[in-house]
């Protein structure tokens, strides 16, 4: 489980070789529409998060990838779902776990990223 230490909603955010996108995204996360990155709609800084969020390539030719969230909070009986999409401008090379005002730390918690 992940949380940090505020109370901004997570982000993950895609790039390519001309560096991490940060706007073009279109997606969803519970009630709030995120457009700087894959959302995770999350508002308390006790919130920890348990769960998955999978990038699947769309569209190859459009290098559009899809997005979708399900985690669970264990400090609150609350299931959140994310999804969306976004395509770069070339070949996914990065990725960039961060928060929507970009200055609330990670706090707690392990986070694993597996590729194939």
């Amino acid at each position: 489980g992940i949380s940090t230490n505020g109370t901004s909603n997570k982000l993950i955010q895609i790039g390519d070789a001309g560096g991490i996108e940060t706007s073009g995204y279109l997606g969803t996360s519970g009630t709030t529409n995120f457009t700087a990155g894959f959302g995770i709609e999350s508002g308390s800084a006790a919130d920890v998060l348990h769960g998955q969020f999978i990038l699947t390539l769309e569209n190859a030719a459009a290098f559009t990838w899809l997005a979708t969230g399900i985690l669970g909070l264990s400090n609150a009986g609350a299931v959140v779902i994310s999804g969306g999409s976004k395509s770069t401008t070339a070949e996914l090379d990065r990725v960039r776990i961060t928060t929507s005002n970009g200055t609330d730390a990670f706090d707690a918690g392990e986070i694993n990223i597996a590729y194939e």
